[in-house]
């Protein structure tokens, strides 16, 4: 229980670091906060599940590696953006309304395919991870034209220099993976001590561990009104795991996929589809809607339960 305590207290640290270190460098920079959230933010907070698929396809464990992607992006809607919303509700910025959501849903429905077809190719991790670069492109073109720095509203001073911004970065990604592991291992051991089965641990307290970094992220910077870096962390991290994270493990190495199934990779994609009319709904994402999202992935967990 102390382990968990002392976990949770890195995972604050570091978020808060994080996101005061982003939120600040894209001032400085005249780069959308939702850029920053997009990219930094969700591609540090993504790096414990990087981590694991690369360490899961080098010992062959293939559904391990996929399983890591397709969790992780249902937990970081359904409950991540479920309880930021319970917290306080975020806005929804245009821009993720017209482009990053339906790219989030594209990738969604192409994981949904390359399950189905049960094999991820080397030629389709290179594809991948390509779509992740041409993304990242057009997103940062895209917004530096759209936008412009004087209109930012952050109640920060972007006085900070871009030495600090980069320290504070740095610092908050490596407190927050390592809070998430300290979290992690005080809860396996404490479901242990319950009596939990290893397949339980798995498919929920491991999987979410995994996610806890963007967790304590959107929490931080919901709480701190930065809407965009909350939602951009979500929206950013579940397109990063599938480009650069399923595209970077099969590029690899080939993966066979037969543990995960179509249920789940649907699951996630329903996820994708339903975050689209929530968020157009009054541009927010509002507690009851957060109550659904964290309802139906009840539903989620209660189907899996018998595995």
């Amino acid at each position: 229980m102390i382990i968990m305590i002392l976990g949770i207290l890195f995972l604050y640290l570091g978020a808060e670091c994080l996101v005061r270190g982003s939120s600040r460098l894209a001032t400085r920079f005249g780069i959308p906060p939702l850029i920053i959230g997009l990219t930094v933010v969700a591609f540090g907070t993504s790096s414990p599940e990087l981590l694991v698929s690369i360490s899961a396809v080098v010992q062959g464990a293939n559904d391990v590696a996929v399983g890591n992607v397709v969790g992780s992006n249902i937990f970081n809607i359904a409950v991540i953006l479920g309880v930021t919303a319970l917290i306080k509700p975020p806005s929804v910025h245009i821009d993720l309304i017209r482009r990053e959501i339906p790219v989030m849903i594209l990738v969604s429905l192409l994981t949904l395919g390359l399950v189905g077809l049960g094999y991820v190719s080397r030629l389709a991790g290179l594809s991948l991870c390509a779509g992740l670069v041409v993304y990242l492109w057009l997103s940062i073109r895209t917004a530096r034209k759209e936008t412009k720095a004087a209109e930012f509203d952050l109640p920060l001073s972007p006085r900070m220099p871009v030495w600090l911004c980069a320290i504070l970065i740095v610092a908050g990604l490596s407190v927050l993976v390592f809070g998430a592991q300290l979290f992690l291992t005080g809860a396996v051991k404490l479901a242990r001590d319950f009596g939990f089965s290893e397949a339980v641990i798995g498919l929920t307290i491991v999987a979410a561990g995994t996610s806890l970094p963007e967790l304590a992220t959107s929490v931080v910077a919901a709480i701190r009104k930065e809407s965009d870096v909350a939602i951009g962390n979500i929206v950013g991290s579940n397109i990063f795991n599938v480009l650069g994270i399923l595209g970077l493990t099969s590029a690899m190495l080939p993966m066979e996929v037969a543990g995960i199934g179509l249920r789940d990779a649907g699951f996630m994609l329903g996820f994708a589809v339903l975050m689209l009319p929530f968020a157009f709904s009054q541009r927010t994402i509002s507690r009851t809607e957060g109550v659904v999202f964290l309802s139906i992935y009840g539903v989620y967990l209660y189907l899996l339960w018998p595995a």
